[in-house]
């Protein structure tokens, strides 16, 4: 099993390009309303129009965003470059990188332009790829 999350964005194109810049994701959907962003051959991200409530009625579509979501995304040996790319893109970095005592691994902070905060993870003796 593995999780295939969703989260509701301002402007979907704009979440799309940030995403795709900082982790080199692509685009296997597109458009104004929804997006699906790859890594490789898996889908690592979704992205929906906080605006529509189309596909999902229970979305308050004049609700928040990016609270109380935090993403684990584990990069690798890819941290370095990682935080270069973050930092060419003008990321807002919240922390790091640090090493993190409590998770034992490398990470680096970051917020997306909807507020959502990912914690990007280099290696662990720990994780599995």
């Amino acid at each position: 099993m593995r999780a295939e999350p969703m989260i509701n964005v301002a402007d979907v194109e704009a979440s799309s390009r940030w995403y795709q810049q900082l982790l080199g994701a692509r685009s296997a959907h597109g458009g104004p309303d929804f997006e699906m962003l790859m890594h490789g051959d898996d889908l690592m991200l979704m992205l929906h129009a906080a605006r529509s409530a189309e596909h999902h009625p229970h979305h308050d579509a004049e609700g928040p965003l990016g609270k109380g979501v935090i993403f684990y995304l584990r990069v690798g040996e890819d941290l370095a470059a990682t935080t270069e790319r973050a930092r060419q893109i003008g990321a807002d970095i919240v922390r790091g990188p640090f090493f993190n005592e409590l998770s034992h691994q490398e990470e680096l902070w970051v917020r997306d332009p909807d507020g959502y905060t990912l914690v990007l993870c280099g290696p662990a003796a720990w994780a599995t790829s």
